[in-house]
This record gives C-alpha cells, structure tokens and sequence, in this order.
C-alpha cells in the first residue's frame, strides 16, 4: 500500500506540469494579452505617458518574450523579472487589472470558494444517500415515486434559474434580498469571527441552489447501482443464510454500489466550483467564478492560469484519494491492477 501511495504521488508531479503547459496554452490562444489590450486603448486615445508605462510594465513581466519562455517563466524554472520566481516557488503571479499580487486578489474569494462548495458536497452527500438508499429499498413504493419526480425536477431545473426564483420570490413576498455571501460591511475586512458567521447566515441559500442537480442525480445512481446490487446471488445467498435485512444492506450491497461515487471524488469538487460560476454570477457570491470570467475575458494571463491550476491540482489530488479509497472499500480490486482469483 505504501509503494502504491508513492507510486501514486510521483505520478502527479509530471501530470500536473502537462496541465500546466496545456492551461497556458489555451489562456495565450486569443490574440494578444492584457497590456497589448491596454496600448491599444492609450494611442488611440493619444495618452503617450501612460503608454510609454504599460510598454515598460510588458517589457518587465515578459510579455514580449517567446511563447516557451513566458511559461519556464510562470511556472518557475525559468528567472523572470520583477522577482517573479513562479508556482513552484508559491509566487502566483501579478495581476494586471487588479495591480496587485494574484495571491492578494484571490486570497479570500479561495478561502469563501471552497468553504461553500464544501458545504455544497455535504449536502449532497447527507441528502442524496438516505432518500437513494430509502427509494432502492422501497421500490415502486408511494415513496419511491415521488421523490423520483422531485429528482427529475431537480435534475431539469437549470441552477441559475432556480437562484432567479428564489431570489424574486424574497423580495417580492419577504422584502429581502438574498444575494452575496455575506453582510456589506464585512465586504472589505479580513476574516474574523463575525464575518465567519455572516457567511454561515448567508451560505445555505446558494448551497441548496448549487447542491440541487447534483442532490437528484446522485439520488437516481445510487437507487439504480444499489437495485443492481440487489438483484445478485451474493444477495439471495446471505438472505437465504438468513442474515438481517439492514447488516445484509449495510455490509455487502451498499459498499459496492457506492464504487461509482467513490471513483468520481476527482470529478466533484472541480465539477462543482466551475458549474457554480452562473450561480455565483446571478447571486453576486464572493467567490472565484465571476472573477474568473473576467480575468479570461480581460486576457489577465496570471489570474486567470492561478485558478485554472487550482481547479486541477483538487482534480488530480481527488483523483488520488479516490484510488486510495476504491482499494480501501472493495477487496475485488487489487493495488497491481490485477484481478483477484
């Protein structure tokens, strides 16, 4: 298990330089970058002063060397100017519409991100398993029926519209607004105790906007995983042994039917940060998604490739401790990859 592990942890370092190489690629695939944007916008408004300093600033950052270099450059194995000593080195880079340090700029909407879409997870889970395992066990039941209606609904209903909904039905019938993660005058502070507590007052409502489709289509796989489960001999063999419903559920139908789930950890935060970017957007929440939208539509290369990187380094780290689990949870699969006789 060991050598596996660190088998394992090798191969994430030559995956993720290949992620990176591919992330600067596509954010450097339109023409031009953000300084090139910005000269443009000052000769035509004949602001030679200010032009001369954006020149400057596109010499310092490297803007103007090969495509080859700007990467070695960004990733840190190459020196850059102005101190710029790239992701190895925990230097994230400069932002050129904010002026400031990227690790500066995203600082807090991370942190606010991945309290929310953990939170978005626990919901998802906590909700999905008990109504998938009850409508499994209960099939073609009143209640199996109905909750499968509402799954559907659930998995219909776009999330950024069921945010619209929500947020006219506050205002026109309670006069409140529900939009932002967190009261106005905790906008600019830092983390502390009472902001902490206005995020956990303002957080439930875009996790259960967010959690909704996922919350339905966890709920239709584990009630078809686990009906496959039960329709096998190992099933009929512990019944007919006469083994109690609940230990037969427990033990040996329900682990297996939750290796899909297992499989897909590296999938669902990644999965849940980029499809709560709308939400995030109609709901004004203080997260990543609408800054990464406009970091990629101003061409602002650092910020947008700094949270680019972050969505696959949790890709590949849930990745990781996906494989770690599936060997934990079910003794058919071996670590070698070969079949158990």
């Amino acid at each position: 298990m060991l050598l596996y592990t660190l088998r394992r942890l090798l191969l994430m370092i030559p995956t993720l330089l290949v992620i990176s190489f591919v992330t600067f690629v596509i954010i450097q695939l339109p023409p031009g970058d953000y300084l090139s944007n910005q000269i443009a916008e000052l000769r035509s408004q004949g602001d030679a002063a200010a032009l001369e300093k954006v020149q400057f600033l596109r010499q310092q950052f490297g803007l103007d060397k090969p495509f080859l270099e700007q990467y070695a450059t960004w990733i840190g194995i190459w020196p850059g100017e102005r101190g710029f000593s790239g992701l190895l080195q925990g230097d994230w880079g400069w932002s050129f519409e904010y002026n400031l340090p990227v690790l500066d700029v995203v600082g807090d909407r991370l942190l606010l991100s991945f309290v929310l879409n953990f939170s978005v997870i626990l919901f998802t889970w906590a909700v999905a398993f008990p109504i998938g395992f009850y409508a499994a066990t209960h099939q073609y039941s009143w209640g199996d029926h109905g909750l499968s209606f509402i799954g559907y609904l659930g998995l219909a209903t776009p999330n950024f519209l069921l945010a619209l909904v929500l947020m006219y039905f506050a205002n026109v019938q309670f006069g409140l607004s529900i939009g932002g993660l967190m009261d106005p005058q905790y906008l600019e502070q830092p983390m502390s105790w009472p902001k902490f507590m206005s995020v956990l007052s303002h957080l439930w409502i875009p996790v259960i906007v967010i959690g909704t489709s996922g919350t339905a289509g966890m709920i239709r796989r584990l009630r078809a995983n686990l009906l496959d489960e039960l329709q096998k001999q190992y099933v009929v063999t512990a019944r007919a042994k006469g083994m109690g419903q609940t230990r037969l559920l427990v033990k040996y139908p329900l682990r297996m039917a939750l290796n899909p789930f297992i499989a897909d950890i590296g999938n669902l935060l990644p999965s849940v940060i980029s499809g709560s970017a709308i939400v995030s957007v109609v709901l004004s929440l203080q997260t990543e998604g609408p800054m990464l939208l406009d970091a990629l539509q101003s061409q602002d290369q650092y910020l947008a490739g700094s949270f680019l990187m972050f969505l696959a380094l949790l890709t590949v780290m849930g990745v990781f401790v996906s494989d770690l689990l599936l060997a934990v949870l079910d003794p058919r699969i071996r670590l070698s990859g070969e079949a158990v006789q």
